[in-house]
């Protein structure tokens, strides 16, 4: 594949590279808030086909292609191409957390005491839903404006801004949430070496992390309409614009592209093999005594690695075959992914007569889950600096986007479908004579007579062999594909335009002077 001339320069663009960051930050922030919910409702005794349910408040990131031509395509010219959708979708964005803010205690409080009544699982998914269908729009604005906010010798820092800004957002949303609004954690290392009052509830709430995010929005959002302007991007001029029609067309010739359709492929089944370990291990540990606070503070230690990372490895990924070091990561991941299966299994024996956990356990748990996350950081940069090296700047968002979402798609389909797998994969049995707990009121009776309903498989040990097995024969199978995809020219990625040149050089002209204008 063609490599671009001209050498990267990042301080040519360090103000645009910070500003993209923070917009990613941004996004990530409502996510990471999304991605504590199923810990929270996991102490509420949810299923796992519950837990599928709510899975999909996270789709909006894999249908979101459905509507970005549209972003891409329809936009005030003199306002901003990129600025015309940013701007009000982060306003309501705002708006929308702070109203969620004054409701989300009732809503959690009625899913909590009707845990068995699927309506309310409905419910909160839908308005999780909604939220991520508003940062998903965000996202198509963001990737398109990378596009041509870095000038082109820097395009492929687009992917660094997407790792750090979503790792830090996610980070904020997630772990730090979950570890301030443990009252154990505030009240044990913040209020108690403060002489503090102990209290019962953490150091922040739901409803008043969402406020705090929601007013950010509003401020940051006024702030980039006020300050930021796209007139003076790096966006090249002679490079045809396509309106909203043509452009769902042209997405369509992107779909009939041999290289497209390969990495469609890739992209959609690649995470077959890590599914059971992504969406099932913090539940596990939390149905085998780990608190959900300190699932969070496992995730700090690795913050600065995971922000780290990306710079480190980008001369990796820089390069004109980036996918190198994913195909290389692809094993070494499935292997610790095993490893973490071993130590969730073994959980039980660490844990102290109070219910507690000693330091030595968080001590390895954070050692096996840093290695781990060194190899899922590694291969998405990997890829995102496929996708923006490929990516046709003609229709950038657009494009960008379709590969995103992509892989959005093989990520969420595979978690969906190893969650509700779960439920039909549980046999149970009572404790106290070893009969089966299949019905509800073969469980009302063991419990009746004293005993407990426990699974004699864990149905998360079953699907981590399971996927385990798919990853290897997966990467047996792709394996060369993707080591071919690498050598293709950048033609193979672009499509071909039926107009001719003069047609295109003589709307350029009249582009250029309409915007000179």
């Amino acid at each position: 594949m063609a490599s671009i001339p001209r050498r990267s320069d990042w301080k040519k663009d360090k103000y645009n590279i910070s500003l993209l960051i923070f917009l990613y930050l941004l996004q990530s922030v409502p996510v990471g808030i999304a991605g504590s919910i199923p810990l929270i409702i996991q102490t509420y005794g949810t299923s796992w086909s519950q837990q599928a349910v709510f899975s999909f408040a996270f789709w909006p990131f894999s249908l979101k292609l459905i509507w970005a031509p549209i972003v891409d395509a329809l936009y005030i010219k003199r306002y901003g191409r990129r600025k015309t959708w940013l701007i009000p979708v982060q306003y309501v964005t705002g708006l929308v957390m702070i109203v969620l803010s004054y409701h989300i205690n009732d809503i959690l409080l009625a899913t909590k005491i009707s845990a068995n009544n699927q309506p309310h699982i409905y419910f909160l998914t839908l308005i999780f839903f909604c939220l991520s269908f508003l940062v998903a729009t965000q996202d198509v604005c963001v990737d398109g404006w990378a596009l041509s906010m870095l000038s082109r010798e820097n395009i492929r820092w687009a992917s660094t801004c997407t790792s750090v800004g979503q790792v830090a957002g996610y980070f904020l949303g997630n772990a730090v949430f979950l570890t301030l609004e443990s009252k154990d954690f505030t009240n044990r290392y913040i209020r108690r070496p403060l002489n503090m009052e102990m209290q019962s509830i953490g150091l922040i709430t739901l409803s008043g992390f969402l406020l705090f995010w929601g007013i950010i929005f509003i401020i940051s959002t006024t702030l980039i309409a006020l300050l930021k302007h796209e007139i003076d991007e790096n966006y090249d001029l002679h490079e045809p614009h396509f309106g909203l029609i043509e452009t769902y067309k042209v997405l369509l010739k992107i779909f009939r592209l041999p290289s497209i359709q390969s990495i469609a492929v890739i992209l959609l089944t690649a995470k077959i093999g890590f599914a059971a370990t992504d969406a099932m291990t913090g539940l596990e540990l939390i149905e085998r005594g780990v608190t959900r606070d300190s699932l969070a503070l496992l995730a700090i230690p690795l913050i600065p690695l995971q922000i780290i990372l990306p710079f480190l490895i980008s001369k990796y990924t820089t390069g004109t075959k980036p996918l190198n070091i994913y195909i290389k990561s692809y094993p070494y991941r499935l292997v610790v992914g095993i490893i973490m299966a071993i130590f969730v299994y073994y959980t039980s024996k660490f844990q102290n007569y109070d219910k507690t956990f000693p330091w030595y356990y968080y001590t390895l748990a954070i050692f096996i889950y840093s290695i781990y996350q060194i190899f899922v950081c590694i291969m998405y940069v990997s890829q995102m600096a496929f996708c923006a090296q490929v990516s046709d700047p003609k229709i950038g968002g657009t494009y960008i986007t379709l590969l995103n979402i992509l892989s959005n798609l093989g990520n969420h389909w595979t978690s969906t479908t190893v969650l509700y797998a779960a439920d039909y994969l549980t046999w149970k049995k009572c404790s106290l004579d070893s009969t089966q707990c299949e019905t509800t009121i073969e469980e009302k009776n063991c419990q009746t007579l004293g005993g407990v309903c426990r699974p004699s498989i864990e149905p998360y040990f079953i699907e981590i062999i399971i996927c385990t097995i798919a990853g290897i024969i997966w990467l047996l199978w792709k394996y060369q594909t993707i080591v071919h995809l690498q050598y293709l020219s950048i033609s193979a990625w672009q499509i071909r335009n039926n107009r001719s040149k003069s047609q295109l050089l003589q709307k350029d002209d009249e582009s250029s002077s309409v915007i000179t204008a």
